[in-house]
């Protein structure tokens, strides 16, 4: 067995055993509840919300797809840089007023403050579901992670995919949150020392920066496409600018991103975390070179599977050990966000489909239950989804993502300001934006892995009727549609004095902080 594999088993081996040790770590007295189990007592302080959610949000695609972008198309790439920056203001506004109503009224999904605020579970219904479809995807993108290292190192055959999450499931099930939140500790430190070695130690073999970027430049020069190249152009700029915006605006919305910020224990490590986590958009601009390094490494992926890119070039630069130690990262960097992200679609399927429509008198026990079962159910969906399917398909899927998830951004994100949409309207406008982010993501095709649909987000504006080559975030356009439609139906539901549905919330509910009495159950009324 090779020094590759073995330092890579014991690292992987070790955070197993820290999550499962994680059930004891800070335990509360009891863990039979959405508030323990999913939410980890809502008590992690600034240190361990950084860790947490800096690993929830730099996941395993980070670490292999944003470079693998570079490798094939370019400064396109580079959007990921941007719309992590533009992210923390606009999080710092909405999150702490997310968690303090929150606070107040125990809510555990994004979909339980949709319930509150508008008094419909009809809407509440339609955020939960999407969050669910949209984080889907994402899990089974944490195995395209550890699938791309078990090729690089020569482990062929499913088997040892399905032990690691099945490790992955079986601490999840026992400790909830806290087993990623302590994972994360070491998930981060090896993913930064990893990056820092690798963006000092390999641009030295390459001949320095200036080699590196020359090669990249030659590679796209040689093999010319639209939009390709270490520089934008005209053709993909409104693409690079929608796209990053519009990531910006859906990264919090992911429910495994709410799932983090709700397990802080007041507004101030809120406040100190957004922060704070900037630094995190350093380590991503270091990460992204990797895609440049390894065209100047002349690294080929394996067969067609360009995310296999970065654990080529680490296993081609590094020596036997440190290469060991980086596929550890990437493996554990898969482990945190693919742990919270199923705790998250199973806390808004308890509370937001079990509790609402088949079992509302359920207990806090019950809910824990059901919410432990769920996380298995939806490991083993995504693991047969990376294995059933082409995991070039689930990362298009990952685009696809982000557009599901914007059409949540009315009735959460603005909720959070103000009520002064009707509820009618907000259903109108999700059903809209759904539709047409649908319809144009189904009309954008990729050559390059040959898929006729669903083959990205960059929709032509040809395709409506324009004379141009340019193509733009199909998120970008279905929310502007979403916008426009919940506006009129807003007016429309006015004016033929449709019933508005129960707000549950005061305005002081969303300045509150740690310590206030006014802590209750979620009780709403509404029929929508």
């Amino acid at each position: 067995m090779n020094t590759e594999i073995v330092i890579f088993a014991v690292l992987f081996l070790l955070v197993s055993g820290m999550g499962f040790v994680a059930a004891r770590w800070r335990r509360a007295d009891d863990l039979a509840s959405l508030h323990e189990w999913g939410l980890g007592g809502r008590s992690f302080g600034s240190w361990i919300t950084w860790f947490l959610v800096g690993g929830d949000l730099y996941t395993a695609y980070t670490f292999v797809a944003v470079p693998a972008l570079l490798f094939s198309a370019g400064a396109t790439g580079f959007f990921a840089v941007p719309y992590t920056v533009v992210v923390y203001p606009l999080v710092f506004l909405v999150m702490i007023r997310l968690w303090s109503v929150s606070h107040v009224h125990g809510l555990v999904t994004p979909a339980d403050f949709v319930r509150a605020r508008f008094g419909s579970p009809t809407l509440a219904l339609l955020v939960a579901i999407t969050g669910i479809v949209a984080t889907m995807p994402y899990i089974a993108l944490q195995l395209v992670g550890i699938e791309a290292v078990l090729k690089t190192m020569g482990v062929k055959g499913d088997l040892p995919l399905i032990i690691a999450f099945a490790i992955l499931a079986a601490y999840t099930y026992q400790s909830g949150l806290r087993a990623p939140a302590l994972i994360a500790f070491v998930k981060d430190i090896l993913i930064y020392v990893v990056i820092l070695v690798a963006v000092i130690y390999i641009p030295s073999r390459l001949g320095g920066w200036e080699a590196i970027f020359g090669k990249a430049q030659a590679k796209f020069d040689a093999t010319p496409a639209p939009g390709d190249g270490t520089l934008l152009n005209a053709n993909n700029q409104l693409q690079y600018v929608t796209l990053a915006l519009g990531s910006a605006l859906a990264l919090f919305l992911y429910p495994h991103s709410v799932t983090g910020v709700l397990a802080s224990k007041s507004r101030d490590v809120i406040k100190r975390n957004m922060s704070a986590l900037p630094a995190y958009s350093l380590l991503l601009g270091l990460i992204a070179l990797l895609g440049y390094m390894a065209i100047a490494a002349g690294v080929k992926p394996i067969g067609t599977d360009v995310n296999t890119v970065v654990p080529q070039l680490f296993d081609t630069m590094f020596p036997d050990w440190f290469a060991g130690v980086a596929f550890a990262a990437v493996g554990i960097g898969a482990l945190v966000p693919a742990a919270i992200m199923s705790i998250a679609a199973a806390n808004l399927f308890t509370r937001n489909i079990y509790r609402e429509y088949i079992r509302p008198d359920a207990t806090d026990a019950q809910e824990a239950s059901v919410s432990k079962i769920t996380s298995l159910v939806v490991k083993v969906g995504a693991v047969l989804f990376i294995l059933l399917i082409d995991p070039q398909f689930s990362i298009d899927l990952q685009l696809i993502g982000g557009v599901i998830i914007l059409q949540t951004l009315p009735s959460v994100a603005l909720g959070l300001f103000g009520r002064w949409f009707h509820r009618a309207g907000l259903i109108a406008g999700w059903i809209a934006g759904m539709g047409s982010g649908l319809l144009m993501l189904y009309n954008i095709a990729n050559p390059a892995n040959k898929h006729a649909h669903f083959g990205g987000s960059a929709f032509p504006l040809e395709k409506l009727g324009l004379d141009t080559k340019m193509t733009i975030y199909a998120g970008f356009l279905a929310l502007a549609v979403n916008l426009v439609v919940a506006v009129l139906g807003t007016f429309l539901a006015r004016a033929f004095k449709v019933a508005e549905g129960q707000d549950a919330t005061r305005p002081e509910d969303y300045v509150a902080d740690r310590g206030d009495p006014r802590v209750h159950d979620l009780e709403v009324a509404g029929s929508s």
